[in-house]
């Protein structure tokens, strides 16, 4: 695979040059923002770091005598010490400093790789930090033949890599939607997973949360109107793709589904949880997503999709937008799986009370959803 024009995510920190990194940060409830540096880096450490406030809420600056691995924090109107909403590595967790990283240093393999036709996905989910003894990106790698000559998958969902609280977790609370998971091996072990899994022909699906974000950890409230009180979800407030500040926020989540894409090579991601996704909006974020993916992968000459987790059964979601739908590319099918696990094993609780009926299994098979 080989990109046409070099992207880069313009949130958070990146390195433009030998020692100069660029900070920019959306932050609209505060006034003044600052850089606080962590640890060794070449600049000295007493001499603030001043970011200049810019349009639509945000700050940025270029500074020198900064090297990838450099840890720091925001300062907000000097009273709040927080980690950067958009950083690309919390190696101390997501209470500690972010580190700057450099995400074209890692040595691609995968340049043949053009990606597989999604009627042909056989996908194995996985849990990273379950998987093995070791719970690591670099631990799975040894065992992706298995996976796919004894098994026969093609395609591989990763449960949530986004940082979140402590070392094992099933991720779908991350805090840091642009960190993967210290523990697991972070952003180069991410990396070093998904071009192995092209070597062998393997696609890598990546669950991405876009409904909420986890209680722990979670500092963007302090920067910016990221949620609203407008709706609520199961786990809290929801994501504002709708409301005063938004454009920013969908700018934000646009980006990091872009970032997966096109810094891991990521095949397709997997949308948790749409139906905790509100938006009154005349471009629905959820079309406005999939058609920014879609033209991203015709520059990357790739095929890269995009999958819902949803309990709405509404063809909505994958219908083409031509006809007004979303134009996603497919979506879970609950009342299938719902429809099979009850015929099977006789539970009829939580999720599964409205199913057990061995036609409600024929329904499914037939028409897609058993309640339409």
């Amino acid at each position: 695979m080989a990109t046409k024009e070099r992207w880069q995510l313009h949130l958070g920190a990146w390195p433009i040059g030998p020692s100069k990194v660029h900070f920019r940060v959306w932050a609209p409830y505060a006034k003044r923002v600052t850089v606080d540096l962590v640890g060794p880096s070449l600049l000295p450490r007493d001499q603030p770091i001043q970011l200049k406030s810019c349009e639509h809420g945000y700050f940025e600056a270029t500074v020198c005598g900064i090297e990838p691995g450099a840890r720091y924090r925001y300062v907000l109107d000097e009273q709040k010490s927080r980690p950067d909403p958009a950083s690309c590595f919390q190696p101390d967790g997501v209470h500690g400093p972010s580190e700057v990283i450099d995400s074209h240093t890692f040595q691609w393999s995968d340049d043949r790789w053009s990606g597989t036709p999604i009627e042909r996905f056989i996908i194995y989910e996985l849990h990273v930090g379950t998987f093995t003894r070791e719970g690591t990106f670099h631990a799975i790698i040894p065992l992706l033949d298995y996976l796919q000559n004894d098994l026969g998958i093609t395609a591989i969902e990763l449960m949530p890599v986004a940082q979140f609280p402590g070392t094992r977790n099933w991720g779908y609370d991350g805090a840091f939607p642009f960190a993967v998971q210290s523990s697991y091996g972070g952003p180069e072990g991410l990396r070093a997973f998904v071009n192995a899994c092209h070597e062998r022909g393997i696609a890598v699906v990546l669950d991405v949360v876009y409904n909420h974000l986890g209680p722990e950890g979670n500092y963007l409230g302090d920067f910016g109107p990221y949620f609203t009180d407008r709706y609520r979800t199961p786990w809290g407030c929801a994501i504002n793709y709708d409301g005063s500040g938004s454009d920013e926020v969908r700018a934000c989540v646009i980006n990091n589904a872009l970032y997966w894409v096109t810094e891991f090579h990521i095949d397709a991601p997997r949308l948790d949880a749409i139906h905790g996704i509100f938006d009154c909006s005349t471009r629905h974020i959820l079309r406005e997503l999939t058609e920014t993916v879609h033209a991203q992968a015709e520059r990357l000459g790739r095929l890269i999709y995009v999958i819902a987790e949803s309990d709405l059964n509404d063809v909505r979601v994958i219908a083409p937008i031509a006809e007004g739908g979303y134009g996603l590319d497919g979506q879970w099918n609950d009342d299938f799986h719902h429809a099979l696990h009850t015929v099977l094993t006789g539970e009829r609780i939580g999720y599964y009370e409205d199913f057990g009926a061995l036609d409600q299994l024929s329904t499914a098979l037939k028409e897609g959803f058993v309640y339409s």
